[in-house]
């Protein structure tokens, strides 16, 4: 039995909480009475607050974020209504910033802020039946060298099977107004030495998935430049995935990158919008010319799997302004880029703007926008189902020739936004739809409604999917191909999908 469980409720099974164990290292002599548990979202709240309670826990501290806020609710009230002597205690970004918009109130404590410190002086207070009177516990801010790692608390089931979440930094020097990021504008660094001996550690017990959560990798080139260098010194088959801002590549940074192989580096960019009255009107910084020249260096010299953000719904952009930033961006680059709908988060200045363009938000997890003045409701909706339409056919990597129809008399935004109307129509849903239905109505659609020749898109759509290994050609293309190739060796590959496609 242990005194202490810490809950994480992870949005995947892949994924693990770095919080919950930066919050374990940091227990002194409590670590020994504390345990980690760890969850995926949709799971009935009564089977997990009975796995807890069998522990017979004094204090259940639960990590909150975005995609988890409404599962804790439900979890603490269950806890409270069996257990009303468990303390239960919250932490993470979605209680660290007020209000809070899911009813978190069936709990005893709330540390806001990076809590290694805080949380560990509450637990000993809270055992030793010296709990403070104030419910809110602003956390005191750490110093980032004196603090313990976390990295050994990865246990060899997660090395072996899911991502090892790391950082080398934290906070951020914009004032993007939609990230929390931004409200800590100063960047801290960690002892580089130090973090570079942990990764050593996880690497000689076989991690191979490192993803840093640093939310501007590339801005400390020093930093930057040693961790590349560590990595570049390992052999074998591994995945490195960065955030970075895309003005700052310097030539020491590039001459790394360069070196990387195929389907090992993934690089998640940043670009939201290239409006530039856009980019002033949310305090992003941002030199245009400069991401030009660096999409195109990283796509055509280097073996990088490239993400690019774009957001729908900033203030005051309108949809006309968002085709623009999808057509300019795909003239940059074939990469991946991911379309998102604005969130307006606890804590953000986002806010200050909702009266002069009428921001309407959703009250529920996650926060998007609904409507505002230059965009309405249906638009809004309508541009949801574009997203996911986009990601399954171009984003997903298995259509990447065919897709190119869709838009080939006509610019990209609008020929997409034509397909996605269409895709709608037939399908009625976003979800639930297999490569070989995806595969029959791209089909369809470029033969139906784009008058293309059936044999042109049946060898279009056979190329992509015989692209990818271990894929299974739809058996209704047999009728109209005029090849149809032999299945590729499945093989066997730790990388994600789209990083082989890129790769291959």
């Amino acid at each position: 039995m242990k005194e202490i469980i810490l809950v994480g409720i992870n949005s995947r099974y892949a994924h693990t909480s770095i919080g919950l164990r930066y919050l374990y290292a940091n227990l002194k002599a409590l670590q020994a009475r504390t345990e980690i548990l760890e969850f995926v979202i949709g799971e009935q709240a009564q089977t997990l607050a009975e796995k807890i309670l069998d522990k017979n826990p004094r204090i259940v501290a639960i990590g909150v974020y975005i995609w988890n806020a409404m599962d804790v609710h439900n979890l603490i009230e269950v806890i409270k209504k069996v257990s009303p002597q468990t303390q239960i205690i919250l932490g993470g970004t979605e209680v660290s910033y007020e209000p809070f918009r899911v009813d978190f109130d069936a709990a005893d404590f709330i540390v806001q802020g990076e809590g290694e410190i805080s949380f560990y002086e509450l637990c000993r207070d809270i055992l030793a039946l010296q709990a403070p009177k104030n419910r809110i516990v602003k956390a005191t801010m750490p110093n980032l060298k004196e603090i313990q790692l976390p990295y050994k608390q990865y246990s060899d089931i997660d090395v072996a099977h899911r991502y090892i979440y790391v950082e080398a930094s934290r906070g951020c020097p914009f004032e993007c107004e939609f990230c929390l990021s931004a409200i800590d504008e100063k960047v801290r660094t960690f002892d580089i030495d130090l973090l570079l001996e942990e990764f050593e550690m996880l690497w000689q017990r076989g991690a191979r998935n490192f993803k840093f959560i640093d939310r501007t990798f590339n801005l400390n080139i020093k930093l930057a430049n040693k961790l590349m260098d560590f990595f570049l010194a390992k052999e074998g088959e591994y995945s490195l995935h960065f955030e970075v801002i895309p003005d700052h590549f310097p030539e020491g940074l590039k001459s790394r990158i360069v070196q990387f192989p195929p389907a090992v580096l993934q690089l998640e960019v940043g670009i939201q919008t290239l409006n530039e009255e856009i980019l002033d009107n949310i305090n992003r910084r941002m030199n245009l010319e400069k991401v030009k020249e660096n999409i195109a260096y990283l796509e055509n010299e280097t073996n990088a799997h490239i993400h690019l953000d774009l957001l729908v719904g900033l203030p005051g952009e309108s949809l006309e302004s968002f085709a623009d930033n999808l057509n300019r961006l795909k003239a940059m680059t074939n990469a991946e880029i991911q379309i998102g709908i604005l969130k307006k988060l606890s804590g953000t200045t986002l806010d200050r703007h909702d009266k002069m363009y009428g921001m309407v938000y959703s009250d529920k997890p996650p926060y998007d926008i609904v409507k505002n003045d230059l965009l309405s409701f249906k638009e809004i909706q309508k541009m949801k189902r574009f997203s996911r339409f986009w990601d399954l056919t171009y984003n997903s990597g298995n259509f990447k020739t065919t897709v190119n129809f869709i838009w080939k008399e006509r610019d990209v935004f609008s020929g997409f936004y034509h397909f996605s109307e269409w895709i709608y129509a037939q399908t009625k849903s976003t979800w639930q739809i297999s490569l070989a239905r995806l595969s029959e109505l791209l089909f369809t659609y470029l033969v139906q409604e784009c008058s293309y020749d059936k044999e042109v898109i049946a060898d279009a759509i056979v190329k992509d999917i015989a692209g990818i290994r271990g894929r299974k050609i739809p058996a209704f293309l047999r009728e109209y191909a005029s090849f149809i190739p032999e299945l590729k060796d499945k093989g066997v590959s730790k990388h994600n999908k789209r990083q082989m496609t890129r790769a291959e």
